[in-house]
């Protein structure tokens, strides 16, 4: 049953914080291993792209089947795994903006499951958070309307305490939005040619090829491999026919923050961030992202050359241990191939897409979300409290502050919203676009603008908690609803 929460903190919660503050405390890190460097052997697997079909009431249709298998990433043997539609990850599903669609998804796994929109403006009871609960052999059907600038997104199972370890064995993939109406930006949008998809997870394996799911030792940030895996490529490479690239990056490990670059240092333009395209290329020689965020960069290559996509050692700032207990190393993610004639690429558009301010209003309201161990505002996760009531179409100012010694990020679901300050300072430019995950560095503060408009629920709750998966299985989550006028919180039965 649904509560709303109250504002005092009883005793036993007090000790509980006190209690997962100690573990989550540096002597509780444990250390990160170091990733591997491997020869790039193996041709970048690409995702299939899923366009659904039309029914007879003008919804695009997509059909996803949660299943079991193994996979055999060349590390000595077939892995059990999990995947949508295949072995392991699933199709990029391709939605176009006002088009409303269906997903049609079965549960053929042995345990239950979920499917969250991750970065999908929709309605509380389609968002498939741990409310959604697919039991085995069992279907679920959300049916939402997309109303969003084009964007890279993706799905992934949300079952609460289950989300790590089914995001590690595969069930996840890719959610691109375009926007039929928008106009010509002269971005690469050849899907699979010059637009490419990126899943960059880390992951272990055993001397039989088979996963580790969850080996002992684990650091408090939740699991850190040694191995590199891209669309379920192990040590990829990727052929290139045209000047430019285009790649969509997506962080989908459970804990490892990357700070992407290229291996000769030479820039790119990032275009585009979680919630769509930024106001304007930013010309960078790093993108860091921490688990869920996305970046699109567009690289530019010249006839026969070998360069590769790199993850340099990550920012994570000021803390104790925040720093070597991720790992300090560079390793290739995937190497870029030249042909030796390049088809020609049009020049990216000096401007990209027209943003509103982010600005909050003067008498915006202010929320404040402490992150501390196991929980937020000294709160654990409880799937039946509703922890924030929100105003329907009212702008408010969330203010994340993360109390503790090791890195935490942020996840809102139900769309987008813009980073204000980051320790009160502007954020950089590659921040300055949508966001709907972002990082908080170790006892720091991030304010953002968030506003939530067109469904409203009393009854059926949306999620914000820590992307990195460990820590929202364990409790860094909370629960709020939004409502409209005259709208009261009660069970949901």
């Amino acid at each position: 049953m649904l509560r709303a929460a109250g504002r005092g903190t009883a005793a036993a919660v007090v000790a509980l914080l006190v209690s997962a503050s100690a573990l989550a405390g540096c002597g509780a890190w444990g250390t990160a291993a170091e990733v591997r460097q491997l020869e790039a052997i193996r041709p970048l697997q690409i995702p299939p792209l899923a366009d659904g079909r039309l029914d007879g009431d003008g919804r695009r249709v997509f059909r996803l089947t949660a299943d079991e298998a193994t996979t055999d990433f060349g590390q000595g043997g077939p892995a059990d795994t999990l995947g949508f539609n295949g072995s392991y990850l699933g199709p990029t599903l391709h939605m176009r903006r006002g088009e409303e669609v269906r997903v049609r998804v079965r549960n053929r796994l042995q345990e239950m499951t979920t499917v969250h929109w991750h970065g999908m403006h929709l309605p509380a009871r389609m968002d498939g958070g741990p409310h959604q609960m697919i039991e085995p052999g069992a279907r679920w059907a959300p049916t939402w309307a997309v109303e969003q600038p084009a964007a890279t997104m993706w799905y992934h199972s949300h079952p609460h305490g289950q989300t790590a370890q089914q995001v590690y064995r595969g069930l996840a993939g890719m959610l691109l939005v375009s926007d039929p109406q928008a106009a010509d930006a002269g971005l690469p949008n050849d899907y699979g040619v010059d637009d490419i998809p990126l899943v960059v997870q880390d992951k272990s394996f055993s001397s039989d090829g088979n996963l580790i799911v969850d080996p002992e030792g684990t650091a408090s940030t939740g699991f850190l491999g040694d191995t590199v895996v891209v669309n379920g490529t192990v040590a990829p490479y990727r052929d290139v026919s045209r000047e430019a690239l285009r790649l969509r990056l997506l962080n989908a490990a459970n804990a490892r923050v990357f700070n992407f670059g290229l291996s000769d240092d030479r820039q790119f333009l990032i275009v585009g961030s979680d919630g769509g395209l930024l106001a304007e290329p930013v010309a960078a020689d790093r993108v860091q992202l921490s688990p869920g965020e996305r970046a699109e960069i567009v690289v530019r290559l010249q006839p026969a050359e070998r360069i590769a996509l790199t993850s340099y050692p990550p920012e994570l700032g000021h803390g104790i241990g925040s720093q070597h207990r991720f790992g300090s190393g560079t390793f290739d993610v995937v190497q870029l191939r030249a042909a030796g004639e390049l088809a020609p690429s049009p020049q990216v558009a000096p401007l990209l897409a027209e943003l509103p301010a982010a600005t909050a209003p003067q008498d915006a309201p202010v929320r404040r979300f402490g992150i501390s161990g196991r929980a937020i505002n000294g709160r654990p996760m409880d799937m039946g409290r509703i922890d924030e009531v929100v105003p329907v179409g009212r702008s408010e100012v969330w203010e994340v502050m993360n109390q503790d010694p090791q890195p935490h990020n942020l996840h809102v679901h139900d769309g987008s919203f813009r980073v204000l300050s980051i320790d009160a300072r502007p954020p950089p430019p590659e921040l300055a676009g949508f966001k709907d995950t972002v990082y908080v560095a170790p006892r720091s503060t991030v304010r953002i603008l968030v506003r939530f408009d067109t469904y409203t629920d009393e009854r059926w709750p949306y999620m914000y908690h820590c992307h990195l998966m460990w820590h929202e299985d364990l409790g860094i989550m909370g629960q709020f609803v939004v409502v409209g006028p005259g709208q009261d919180v009660r069970a949901a039965g």
